[in-house]
């Protein structure tokens, strides 16, 4: 996982998932995925799989939906960032 590049992505989007900012800083930002074991994964697929292995009930949600969560951030390289707070 490129931390600094998901730290960057994390940073400017944070206020979708949180209220107020919980990082200031791309170092911030990367402590704060850290902390928060945030994963990146190659497709939406995988996050489903991931989700469904972890007890989410992804019954009838769309690849769109997994991608419009909150959780869901994509990232430059086609990837996609899940931070679960």
């Amino acid at each position: 996982m490129d931390i600094t590049m998901c730290a960057e992505v994390f940073l400017k989007e944070q206020t979708k998932l949180f209220d107020e900012p919980v990082a200031e800083t791309v170092e911030e930002a990367e402590e704060f995925l850290e902390d928060v074991f945030a994963q990146e994964f190659d497709s939406l697929e995988d996050i489903r799989e991931y989700w469904k292995e972890e007890g989410v009930d992804v019954e009838g949600m769309s690849i769109e939906d997994i991608e419009e969560s909150l959780e869901v951030f994509k990232l430059p390289n086609g990837k996609f960032l899940v931070v679960e707070a």
